[in-house]
């Protein structure tokens, strides 16, 4: 190996302008990317007078889980294309899907098409992904390689603070809406970065055909995997990804249900007004969920480097261990209890043990590699990541939906004291009901109630619709008309005689929400004993047999 002996300003120096423009291009589209999928979460099920879609949580765990999945498991055969039609070429094609897929995910509205776009999405994403740390690689050497890799990192953080930050500054004023149109403006700096400043140098490419080097690129994988080493690892490591996403497709949504954080936001509005805006939503005066969230990438912009020094002192595999004990404590903290320090410094302790695991599993794979074979070895990183988010899919879905989602819990408690309450139906679902019933094109039935008009008068389509049903002599009982969560939370609230917080905290009492900890923290569990097992099993005895040739 090289030794570098630049100094640390030199050596920024000699990073040439690709490089530069590879980590811009990786901020932007982690601005991007984050900016939307921190708050999407809660866009999916939030109420539709708040701009939500009104899914429930099965939908968004579906939507979430299984599109990410797909995306983490694409750039396998897209960095081969790439290496073949080159990298601009390759990043223009991403940066035009990514910028027609942010903004029409703003202009959708039923589940398939938000699935199906959310997946045109993806593809551009995944399109993106190993190119920009391709360039990384090729603009980089030994001397310059691991300087060059951590600020392409630190990028990705600064990205992935900045976007949800603006997206939550923004949605304030704008709406939901406005999150999907700053990702495609953000992906369109991306584009114009692209085409005016990167200059793609002449390489030799690959003379095979896409299709065989897809197929040498899937059996060299499965030759990786063939290493118990490896193949043991990545299979465990599937636990720790499950645990680690819920920050991001959970806890919002947990955040939302049933967090007070009024104690904070007051104290902002009082003392530092001029955050109102980014940290407290102006209809419920509650500090925003996503916000909590996004302190864990503000603690890896300020902490990432000294505790990478830390984790230096360690054995690789007891750093990934001890980081995923650390974390899986920061985690149940946050899902213990509904209050909002809890939330704060669980969020807090969760993103020292994400630092100190994270980076460092990368860090293993290279560690067990055989020789000649680091590419193939770190190709198979992003198998248990994909199937880590395939799997949140149903904690944060079905089990969130069954054991911790509010409105369920209320509704259930609403029938068991007999109170009669109206369905929660949006708007899409009441026109798929309504056309059906009638017999009518969703397009005639649209125009027949006047119902893309910019705002719907309700109660004159409430009227008009079973006035013109009786005419036709249709049987409309089995049509609910729209109806809100939030109409369904204020009038369950009216009907108890309770306020909203006495009625979360009854509903808190009765059905305890938080239990979806237990599944969460035995996941982080399962994942720490194994390891330990896999490190005592097959780590050590092969760190020994080394030692003694």
């Amino acid at each position: 190996m090289t030794e570098n002996n630049k100094t640390f300003f030199q050596t920024i120096g000699s990073l040439n302008k690709n490089f530069w423009i590879a980590s811009n291009m990786e901020l932007f589209e982690r601005w991007a990317w984050y900016g939307m999928f921190n708050i999407l979460g809660l866009y999916l099920v939030g109420s539709t007078d708040d701009g939500g879609l009104g899914f429930n949580h099965i939908q968004k765990g579906s939507i979430m889980g299984n599109i990410t999945a797909i995306l983490y498991l694409l750039p396998v055969f897209f960095g081969v294309i790439a290496d073949r039609i080159g990298y601009k070429l390759s990043l223009t094609i991403a940066y035009i899907i990514m910028i027609a897929g942010y903004y029409l995910m703003g202009e959708v509205n039923t589940y398939w098409s938000v699935y199906m776009i959310f997946l045109f999405v993806a593809i551009g994403a995944a399109f993106f992904k190993p190119v920009a740390s391709a360039i990384v690689a090729r603009n980089t050497d030994e001397s310059t390689g691991t300087l060059g890799f951590g600020i392409f990192y630190m990028m990705v953080n600064i990205g992935g603070f900045v976007g949800p930050f603006m997206s939550s500054t923004l949605r304030n004023a704008y709406g939901y809406k406005i999150i999907f149109i700053q990702a495609a403006i953000v992906i369109g700096i991306n584009l114009l970065i692209l085409l005016f400043f990167y200059k793609e140098p002449k390489v030799e490419r690959p003379k095979d055909s896409i299709g065989k080097a897809i197929g040498d690129s899937l059996k060299g994988i499965f030759e990786a995997l063939k290493d118990i080493r490896l193949s043991i690892l990545l299979l465990l490591m599937i636990c720790f990804w499950v645990m680690f996403n819920q920050l991001f497709y959970t806890l919002p949504n947990f955040i939302d249900d049933w967090v007070d954080s009024s104690a904070i936001s007051h104290w902002i509005i009082e003392n530092v007004p001029f955050l109102k805006q980014s940290f407290v939503d102006k209809d419920t005066g509650l500090i925003k969920p996503e916000q909590f969230s996004n302190l864990d990438a503000l603690m890896i912009i300020m902490l990432q480097i000294p505790i990478s020094y830390f984790v230096t002192k360690m054995r690789h595999i007891n750093a990934v261990i001890r980081g995923a004990i650390v974390a899986t404590i920061g985690v149940g903290l946050t899902f213990y209890t509904h209050s909002v320090w809890f939330t704060i410094l669980g969020t807090m302790i969760f993103a020292i043990g994400e630092m100190m695991s994270s980076p460092t599993v990368s860090s293993f794979i290279a560690l067990i590699t055989p020789k000649g074979k680091e590419g193939l070895y770190q190709g198979t990183y992003f198998l248990p990541v994909a199937a880590g988010n395939f799997f949140t899919g149903f904690i944060a879905g079905n089990l969130y939906q069954s054991w911790s989602d509010k409105l369920s819990l209320l509704q259930k408690e609403m029938g068991k004291r007999n109170i009669e309450m109206p369905e929660v139906v949006t708007h899409e679902q009441f026109i798929e009901s309504g056309s059906k019933a009638l017999k009518m094109p969703i397009s005639d039935f649209e125009r027949q109630f006047d119902l893309k008009a910019e705002k719907v008068d309700w109660a004159t389509v409430e009227t008009s619709f079973r006035e013109f049903a009786t005419t036709k002599g249709v049987d409309i009982s089995n049509v609910h008309l729209p109806f809100s969560k939030n109409e369904y939370f204020a009038l369950a609230e009216q009907k108890l005689g309770m306020d909203h917080w006495q009625m979360v905290e009854m509903l808190w009492n009765t059905y305890n929400p938080n239990k979806i900890w237990y599944v969460i923290v035995g996941i982080g569990l399962f994942s720490i004993v194994t390891l330990w097992i896999y490190d005592r099993m097959i780590i050590r005895p092969r760190e020994k047999n080394m030692k003694e040739i």
